[in-house]
């Protein structure tokens, strides 16, 4: 049966094709094999581009400039979307997949009747969880990310439900996107995969959490700073970070306590700006600022 079944699988990538390259290398040698990958390449080059259309289940959108994560999956949705296939999955460029993680994922959605999977994922070497699911505070408007850290040895978890999705890698049935909509690419990068599960569940649609098949991830390839001295993320994701948890808090404020939310928002914010001041990160407690005011000219 699930033989019968077509996956989109969308991957952005922006200039690190290497792990591009490695992850879908990865997805071709799936036991699954009705799948179509859909690469939008943001501020593509066009050597390196080309040399990743090496297979007929390849289809490449190609973008002069980045347009960012939640825009660019949204191009591949469309395209999934138009060309009728049943799922659609989400996965970063810098994941490895198991031979087996499309099958199982299929067969939990089928199982169950669930459309919207998340599958375990781990660290790039396979050793440690980097994201077993997450849970929302709701008093102070943040986010946990379950069992983060933990070895993957130890690991004994039950698969069920997740508050919220990652980007990374989620597994989610077509016919969700004409009744959900599609990312908000006002978020660019970062929070917009909270923001569509906080919209699922104002649906009445619950997130699927499966422990039973899981992939590899190496974080943040392409959050890494070029600044000499400013640290390891860039700046401009901390500009991000800030802004966009904010216009989270704003966009859905009828699910927090406006008194947590302020003193957590307060806590955090103060603590980013001492902690860069400190250590002479200036452009970055630049970005901070600008976040924070960037984030209240947004609308809701």
């Amino acid at each position: 049966m699930s033989d019968n079944i077509s996956i989109a699988i969308i991957i952005v990538n922006w200039k690190k094709y290497d792990f591009t390259s490695n992850c879908i290398e990865s997805v071709l040698n799936s036991s699954f094999k009705n799948f179509k990958i859909i690469l939008i390449d943001n501020e593509y080059q066009k050597t390196m581009s080309d040399q990743l259309n090496k297979s007929e289940k390849i289809h490449i959108i190609k973008n002069k400039i980045n347009h960012g994560f939640a825009k660019a999956n949204n191009q591949g949705i469309k395209y999934a979307l138009e060309n009728n296939y049943d799922y659609i999955m989400l996965l970063n460029n810098d994941t490895l997949i198991n031979n087996d993680l499309l099958k199982t994922l299929i067969n939990y959605s089928n199982t169950l009747n669930q459309k919207i999977i998340q599958p375990l994922i781990l660290n790039y070497d396979g050793t440690k969880i980097w994201n077993a699911g997450g849970t929302i505070n709701n008093f102070f408007g943040t986010f946990q990310t379950l069992k983060k850290g933990k070895s993957f040895k130890d690991f004994k978890g039950n698969s069920g439900s997740t508050d919220w999705f990652t980007g990374c890698c989620v597994l989610i049935k077509s016919e969700i996107f004409y009744e959900v909509g599609y990312f908000d690419e006002r978020f660019f990068a970062y929070y917009e995969d909270i923001d569509f599960s906080i919209r699922l569940k104002t649906f009445g649609y619950s997130v699927g959490m499966m422990n039973d098949s899981y992939l590899q991830h190496f974080e943040s390839s392409s959050s890494k700073s070029i600044y000499q001295g400013e640290g390891n993320l860039s700046p401009y994701v901390h500009y991000l970070n800030i802004r966009n948890h904010i216009l989270l808090l704003k966009k859905h404020s009828k699910s927090f306590n406006i008194i947590g939310v302020f003193i957590y928002q307060l806590i955090k914010i103060s603590s980013y700006l001492i902690y860069f001041l400190f250590r002479l990160r200036f452009k970055k407690f630049k970005m901070v600022l600008n976040g924070v005011m960037d984030a209240f000219k947004i609308k809701k």
